[in-house]
């Protein structure tokens, strides 16, 4: 007998639980005395009541008794339950051993919730990592393990959702920092109204509409200008509204990510994180930025100044580190300077230490290699701060434009 079943039944009142068991009272009956003997409803009333939300009756593992569902558990096992019978337990049994989750886990609802060191759809298969590490894996950017919205199994996070009868994605990520329910106004998980219809659902952030404003578009957006001058507006020199890097609202451009001083201008124009290498340093620390462009000091150049004018070495010496492992001199695709690289300015996408990347391999999004919101790293998108996804498309921080 399942005991979430019998809890629920017998908190209705209707019998006396004597030694594990209900006793009913008269007019009552079922394992938690939750059916009535009469019943003063239609069968068309009844089975409307018994319905789940796709419309079946008792999930088709039961039968319906006066608006409620008997779930089909003939065997004695209890493993069927739930409202409208939507949760079967057989499905966590493992095949081989016959046992609930491999016996390394609990059953809720017919999904295996593990035990650690224990992974998989049965929890048959144990960590092949360490417990730290699995840890570090699951840390969210916020520090937290699977942003507090799921569970760490073996260095991957198992999300989380509001009702874990059935997989509807809600919850997402690689550490659960997607969390869909806050685009809408009113949470229903049957309903698809996401940023009151007026924007799109972006990791749990809302992108309004031209128009829309507020966390969850909800407001109108009051402007004299038509949606076509507005962009006109807000593109100037550039193919993007906003330079790619922020929105557009009446013909004024927001810039993101919000608080950030580095991208500015009236259209977004300058984004000096792209003076920045992956550590972070402005310019390799020979030179100043201005409008995402580096200005050098005298006796450096480059596009982030990296290059010293002067050389020590021969040119001998230069070349031997320059050669790439097949003993091309930068990949045939650049030249060679005091033993360092510099690709060619003509073919703006090749990158690398020997030149031998190509950064049109890189995600994009909008049209905008690694966003616009990250350096293309030999093929790889390397986020800046706050952003993740494979084409750096994800805000993670506490505010969104």
């Amino acid at each position: 007998m399942n005991l979430v079943a019998v809890m629920g039944g017998f908190n209705k009142g209707h019998g006396k639980c004597n030694c594990g068991k209900c006793k009913c009272d008269e007019g009552w009956y079922g394992d938690a005395c939750q059916y009535p003997t009469n019943c003063d409803l239609t069968k068309k009333k009844s089975n409307q009541m018994c319905k789940n939300s796709q419309d079946i009756i008792c999930s088709n593992a039961g039968t319906c008794h006066c608006g409620r569902c008997k779930c089909d558990n003939s065997d004695g096992s209890g493993l069927v339950y739930g409202k409208f019978c939507e949760c079967d337990d057989r499905e966590c049994i493992d095949d081989e051993t016959e046992e609930i989750c491999g016996g390394h886990g609990k059953c809720y609802c017919g999904n295996c919730y593990c035990k650690a060191g224990w992974h998989g759809d049965k929890c048959e298969f144990q960590c092949d990592i360490t417990p730290w590490e699995s840890k570090r894996r699951c840390t969210s950017p916020d520090g937290k393990i699977c942003s507090n919205r799921g569970t760490c199994v073996c260095g991957e996070c198992s999300c989380h959702d509001v009702d874990p009868t059935g997989d509807w994605g809600d919850i997402h990520g690689d550490t659960c920092e997607c969390d869909e329910r806050d685009c809408r106004a009113v949470y229903d998980r049957y309903s698809d109204d996401f940023c009151s219809g007026h924007g799109q659902c972006n990791c749990g952030r809302c992108d309004c509409k031209a128009g829309w404003h507020g966390k969850k578009c909800e407001h109108p957006q009051s402007c004299i200008l038509s949606a076509e001058e507005s962009i006109r507006r807000c593109q100037g020199s550039s193919d993007l509204p906003c330079s790619g890097r922020g929105k557009c609202e009446c013909g004024k451009c927001t810039c993101y990510p919000p608080g950030d001083h580095r991208v500015y201008g009236k259209t977004c124009e300058c984004d000096d994180r792209r003076c920045e290498d992956l550590d972070g340093v402005v310019c390799g620390g020979h030179g100043t930025c201005s409008c995402g462009r580096c200005v050098c000091e005298r006796g450096w150049f480059g596009k982030l100044c990296q290059h010293p004018r002067k050389c020590n070495m021969t040119e001998e010496q230069s070349k031997n580190l320059c050669e790439s492992a097949d003993g091309i001199l930068c990949s045939a695709k650049g030249s060679c300077h005091c033993g360092k690289c510099i690709c060619s300015a003509e073919e703006w996408y090749i990158s690398g230490e020997f030149c031998d990347c190509d950064d049109r391999d890189c995600d994009k999004h909008d049209g905008l290699i690694c966003t616009g919101n990250g350096i293309c790293s030999c093929g790889n998108c390397e986020c800046w701060d706050g952003w993740n996804g494979n084409a750096c498309e994800i805000w993670l921080g506490s505010e969104y434009p």
